[in-house]
């Protein structure tokens, strides 16, 4: 496999994921951190991670390695291209996982490799493989770490007919002012406040009670859609294909049935075992 290009490793060509993370690091408390644990047992099973080895992959804030290291895992490594994540995660791996073994590095996906680094039983990449500029080949990278008979665990954004408008969006507004950014936010919440308003729901009540299996919040996850560049997908059946063609089975995956992705395509989540 050839080796990656440079602009797939600089952090300038990507949305400035680690200043959003920042910000949303003081959010986290106890009830972000449970909702996280929760989804990760969701995806891996109750006890899955008790002594364990755990690789978060893209750890944004750090709030998954936190959870991983509170279920039980024996050694957690959280691995971010951003510096600003990296500087994020580590304090907040300090404040709620004091007594955990973690790491936490500034490392590409790109420059993963076995021989050089290690193998995990569970590799965990929630939402961020898809951002890389190079999706598969930073799948079958992040493949090469999963030891036999490990997890690769992961999401990629579901394939819907608006991909190549949000690829257009996302490119213009990781590039555009913080003022036309604010702009955009509004007129995207205003547009999904109308959508909830013609079909009966309550808006407010939504954002009040905002939850996500990543613990994020309303307002962090607006932001992170419109600016997540780069930007791929992926349709379930091509995923299924291209792991198993890694050598890897299927445990359990979490599609969505949107197809046209009028307000964003939300994620897939996948859990692969390595067979050999």
């Amino acid at each position: 496999m050839p080796n990656a290009t440079p602009s797939l490793k600089d952090v300038s060509a990507h949305f400035a994921f680690g200043e959003n993370w920042a910000s949303y690091a003081g959010l986290i408390d106890e009830r972000r951190i449970k909702e996280a644990k929760d989804g990760l047992v969701r995806l891996l099973g109750e006890g899955t991670l008790a002594g364990k080895s755990f690789l978060d992959l893209g750890c944004g804030s750090g709030l998954h390695a936190v959870a991983a290291a509170q279920l039980g895992a024996s050694h957690v490594v959280a691995l971010d291209i951003d510096p600003a994540a990296v500087a994020t995660a580590r304090a907040v791996l300090h404040r709620h996982a004091p007594d955990a073994s973690f790491e936490v590095r500034e490392l590409s996906v790109f420059d993963l490799a076995p021989e050089s680094f290690r193998r995990f039983a569970v590799v965990y990449s929630w939402g961020v493989l898809h951002h890389t500029g190079a999706m598969r080949e930073a799948m079958e990278i992040a493949a090469r770490v999963v030891e036999p008979g490990g997890l690769f665990a992961f999401a990629l954004y579901h394939r819907t007919r608006m991909c190549g408008f949000w690829s257009f969006e996302k490119r213009w507004y990781s590039r555009a002012s913080p003022r036309a950014q604010a702009r955009a936010r509004k007129i995207y919440v205003a547009l999904l406040r109308l959508r909830f308003r013609l079909t009966g729901r309550d808006f407010r009540s939504y954002v009040a009670n905002y939850k996500s299996q990543r613990g994020m919040d309303f307002a962090h996850d607006v932001h992170d859609w419109l600016g997540g560049y780069p930007y791929e997908s992926i349709a379930a059946p091509e995923a299924e294909t291209f792991m198993r063609r890694l050598g890897f089975e299927h445990v359990k995956s979490f599609t969505s049935p949107v197809t046209i992705g009028l307000f964003g395509s939300g994620c897939d989540e996948y859990v692969y075992r390595r067979e050999t």
